[in-house]
């Protein structure tokens, strides 16, 4: 369903909601506290609960989470399996309105194409995700789907505000667009051209066997992507399984992972084993998530000279998802760029 008739959908199913002075937002990731800022505007006030340096698998049910939630009109998740502590904070909240199912719960893996689905659920296979890996806004592309499921909401409570999202919704996209594949080549094709065919890994060819006015259309590719065409092809070690989103667009190949199995934390012969792997195969960067203990990705860095790249999944308090990727493209091509050495 194209999204602004989504949200028109959402705005005649509740066209007889009360309105609203101020539209109370609490999202569970600062990343997507940042997305709903930018659609809400001044119509209503964003908070979160996890910080980008905090692990959202593990967040602690405190009493003044539960306060935030109590009187919010939307609560932004992710939907799958990851906050598993947040119908737990929506119980003791109180606040019925925005439970799964009702008009205030907002789930943004909504119209993702999820990774990493496992055919069978086993905890010898560690900490498996049943419905798919949920760390699915590491990916700008995703990041426009979850951007209209939260414009969506925001129209369900407040309809009054159904234009107002909508208008902010497609600025969201444009401006999205233009960070990850610059004005240059958005002049020739639209994104809707663009987004299946980085999504399926194909762009780059696609762009390399075409010229238009006798120059290549590579040449054309700014933004996110361009900025990572030094990169694209190069073999990488991650800490967990929270960076495949990222690492698919951007071409990365992940060889494996400091945690044996998701979750459980390296012993030493993995560390060992690991070291040896990244020796043989030349690996020169160890990516993880800024809220995993630096001591294991530093040792295994310090061992082998690749470097340890360690980045926040989420911006801080007031920050921007475009300076957070920003923040990963530079570090991630700044790493490769300088050999690997740590």
């Amino acid at each position: 369903m194209p999204r602004p008739l989504k949200i028109l959908m959402s705005t005649l199913l509740l066209a007889s909601s009360p309105l609203l002075a101020e539209v109370k937002v609490v999202a569970t990731l600062s990343a997507y506290a940042s997305i709903a800022r930018d659609l809400v505007g001044d119509r209503g006030t964003v908070t979160f609960i996890a910080r980008g340096d905090e692990d959202p698998h593990f967040v602690k049910p405190k009493p003044s989470f539960a306060l935030m939630l109590r009187d919010a009109d939307l609560f932004v998740t992710t939907g799958l399996d990851l906050e598993l502590w947040g119908p737990t904070l929506v119980d003791k909240s109180g606040n019925t309105k925005i439970r799964d199912g009702q008009p205030g719960f907002v789930s943004v893996s909504q119209g993702v194409v999820l990774r990493d689905i496992p055919d069978s659920v086993s905890r010898a296979a560690g900490d498996v995700h049943i419905y798919g890996n949920p760390h699915i806004h590491t990916s700008p592309i995703e990041a426009k789907a979850i951007a209209a499921d939260i414009a969506a909401g925001l129209a369900r409570v407040d309809p009054a505000g159904s234009a107002t999202y909508e208008t902010n919704l497609a600025d969201f996209d444009r401006r999205l667009d233009e960070a990850l594949y610059g004005k240059d080549l958005l002049a020739l094709l639209p994104s809707e051209t663009l987004d299946p065919l980085a999504r399926e890994g194909t762009l780059i060819d696609f762009l390399s066997g075409r010229s238009y006015e006798g120059r290549p259309m590579l040449d054309r590719l700014g933004g996110w992507l361009g900025k990572g065409l030094p990169f694209r092809g190069e073999k990488i070690v991650t800490y967990h399984k929270n960076w495949i989103y990222f690492t698919d667009l951007f071409g990365l190949q992940i060889i494996d992972y400091v945690e044996p199995k998701p979750g459980i934390p390296p012993s030493a012969k993995h560390v060992k084993e690991l070291v040896d792997e990244i020796a043989a195969q030349h690996v020169q960067v160890l990516l993880a998530a800024g809220y995993f203990d630096p001591t294991k990705p530093q040792l295994i860095a310090d061992r082998t000279g690749c470097r340890a790249v360690i980045l926040p999944l989420g911006p801080d308090e007031q920050g921007s998802y475009f300076d957070l990727v920003d923040d990963w493209v530079d570090s991630i091509a700044a790493a490769f760029a300088a050999g690997g050495r740590s």
